[in-house]
């Protein structure tokens, strides 16, 4: 199986309020950016869905993955284990159920390492993607977060 690295960064102009995520997939001497806007969402979903999106675009099971990721929600979920406490307990009382049951979904077909990097800093990579979510948060082509529910 190739080892592919994949940055990935979301962005709400608001919070709640437009949103977009941004993804670099590189493996080899291949690159893929992807990004996505959406008309009302929030940060923790945008940086969450730019992981599941990037994970669900490999064509491999079995992949090694290393994922550049700034987002302590979604790195600590995952590295702290919390994500799994959540599961056992279906989720009760948990914001983005939705998005964390396709991302386990999706995680458990890949080797997958998350590597935390503080945004805006000098990973370029990153800072790609931060470009790629915050224009496509303002965007034309804006789709409906259908999971996102207001409080």
């Amino acid at each position: 199986m190739p080892d592919i690295t994949i940055y990935t960064d979301g962005s709400a102009l608001g919070n709640p309020g437009k949103g977009g995520f941004g993804a670099v997939l590189i493996s080899g001497p291949y690159r893929r950016e992807v990004s996505q806007g959406y008309r009302l969402t929030t940060n923790n979903r945008m940086e969450l869905l730019a992981v599941i999106v990037a994970l669900e675009m490999l064509k491999f099971e079995g992949s090694n993955v290393t994922l550049y990721s700034d987002s302590q929600y979604v790195v600590n979920a995952v590295e702290k284990g919390w994500v799994f406490g959540w599961e056992r307990k279906a989720f009760a009382g948990r914001k983005n159920a939705d998005l964390w049951i396709r991302f386990l979904r999706i995680y458990r077909k890949h080797k997958v390492r998350f590597v935390w990097v503080k945004g805006h800093a000098d990973t370029v990579e990153n800072n790609r993607c931060d470009q790629l979510a915050v224009a496509a948060a303002g965007g034309a082509n804006l789709l409906e977060d259908t999971g996102y529910k207001e409080e």
